[in-house]
């Protein structure tokens, strides 16, 4: 079978050229030449005898509910994806290497075989072949009972036998590790390229839309952990999940950036085993370890992560400066938060941090990025420096300003009841947070409004000694209390 023509074409300015080139003589960009395919043109039909194509109402879709979803019964999977995967739909997995992505998608094959008794999984893979996947579907345990009948596996690197493949088996769910590893024999560039990853996307995702296939593929990450490839591979799927967590953690956090069919500020959590992945039964408690609270440094934030509440422990390290630039590091925290809460302490509150080191981190490998965390970070700051811990069973969350003061929260009533559920007895917030639908008498937390930062820090930390900048000032009001 003859080859197709093909050219490269500037992915800036579209001019094309029979070569590769390191500049592109047009707009004078580098390596912006990405090889592909011409397409022939087709003969024209007459304009007389084209039929006009058939119109739909928007209206209509109500009818039939639009496309089918298929829950996995994966809990953490089902909630990231809106509740499963939708036919025909295309779902971009990304990560790290060794963080799991492999053994992820081994357990959707195996749910969705698990739950469909007619239905059967085509896993394609280019990186391991199929004696290779035998043997980490057997670590699993995935490699007997019946819903291993229902995996079929391929290890193959061509997009074309892919697609054949999936034509012969009729599968109801196509998995591609990784797409890096495709090539399409339309074009001459290797594998992993530009145009080749781009090529393979667009043949799977014209399949998986005209057969109702849903279509998860496996993609690489960069050093600096975005999608590997070209941009428009994430504009060409539906779904683009993330993997994340620290290599040598055991919880790993499962995000979508992209989601069409649901929402992106959904979490779920995982812990690799040896069985492979599974699923925590209680994320908002995964993160805290009880017997690191009761010291100097360390806060529980009540965060949201969409309408999921999760606690979390935030450390932070106060040292005297050696020599040299003060040092800031962080870990799961944004830098820039953290110089300005810095200079919000030593500006509003009396805490001087100019002349000390300051190390700030997330246990268990979270990335915390919503600005409720600002308070908790900052009393964990202030409880370092003076070597003094925070009140037992707090909780705290909310938004500080550029003059001490404190904003309320979103959501305060699911982040409250949540750390009442967890057993915690005092809460910090800010004064005015609407605590009405909360339901605090019930649950028998005490809630402290603050409306400065240095309200906060008198009401979080055990009385100072006379003189002590930071307890000075109007004292915190109590905005719920437990029973008698």
């Amino acid at each position: 079978m003859p080859r197709s023509e093909s050219r490269y074409v500037c992915g800036t300015c579209g001019a094309s050229s029979l070569r590769w080139e390191g500049q592109c003589r047009s707009c004078t960009g580098w390596n912006t030449l990405v090889e592909t395919p011409i397409e022939r043109a087709r003969p024209a039909a007459r304009r007389s005898g084209t039929p006009p194509p058939q119109l739909a109402l928007l209206s209509d879709s109500a009818a039939d509910g639009g496309p089918e979803r298929i829950p996995l019964g994966l809990d953490e999977l089902d909630r990231v994806l809106g509740g499963g995967l939708v036919a025909g739909s295309v779902v971009l997995l990304g990560g790290e290497p060794g963080i799991g992505k492999s053994t992820l998608v081994l357990a959707i094959c195996a749910a969705l075989a698990r739950r469909s008794r007619d239905g059967s999984v085509l896993y394609a893979s280019g990186e391991e072949s199929v004696g290779q996947l035998r043997l980490r579907a057997r670590r699993l345990g995935l490699a007997e009972g019946p819903a291993a009948g229902r995996i079929s596996i391929l290890s193959e690197t061509s997009v074309e036998r892919v697609l054949a493949a999936a034509e012969a088996s009729r599968p109801s769910l196509l998995v591609v590790d990784s797409i890096q590893t495709l090539t399409s024999d339309e074009l001459e560039g290797p594998a992993g390229s530009v145009g080749q990853v781009r090529a393979a996307a667009a043949l799977l995702q014209a399949h998986a839309k005209e057969q109702g296939l849903p279509l998860v593929l496996v993609g690489h990450v960069t050093k600096d952990g975005t999608l590997a490839g070209p941009k428009t591979l994430e504009h060409l799927v539906d779904v683009v999940l993330t993997l994340e967590g620290e290599r040598f953690s055991g919880l790993r956090l499962l995000r979508a950036s992209k989601n069409r069919f649901g929402s992106t500020e959904e979490v779920g959590v995982f812990e690799m085993v040896g069985s492979g992945l599974r699923e925590v039964p209680d994320p908002a408690a995964a993160f805290l370890e009880p017997a690191s609270l009761g010291s100097s440094g360390v806060a529980v934030a009540a965060t949201l992560e969409g309408s999921r509440p999760l606690l979390v422990e935030v450390q932070a390290l106060v040292a005297p400066q050696v020599h040299g630039s003060p040092r800031r590091t962080v870990a799961g925290l944004d830098a820039q938060r953290l110089a300005l809460l810095i200079a919000v302490l030593g500006r509003r509150a009396g805490i001087n941090l100019a002349s000390h080191d300051v190390y700030a981190s997330v246990v268990g490998g979270l990335s915390l990025a919503e600005p409720q965390v600002d308070l908790p970070l900052a009393l964990a700051l202030a409880s370092s420096l003076r070597n003094s811990p925070l009140g037992p069973g707090t909780v705290c969350f909310g938004e500080v300003g550029l003059t001490g003061e404190l904003r309320p929260a979103p959501g305060p009533e699911r982040r409250l009841r949540e750390a009442a559920r967890l057993g915690f007895t005092r809460a910090i917030v800010a004064a005015g947070t609407d605590l009405q639908s909360a339901g605090i008498a019930e649950s028998g937390l005490e809630v402290v409004g603050a409306r400065t930062l240095r309200e906060a820090l008198a009401a979080a930390l055990e009385p100072a000694s006379a003189g002590d900048e930071i307890v000075s000032g109007t004292r915190p009001a109590v905005l719920g209390s437990p029973t008698p």
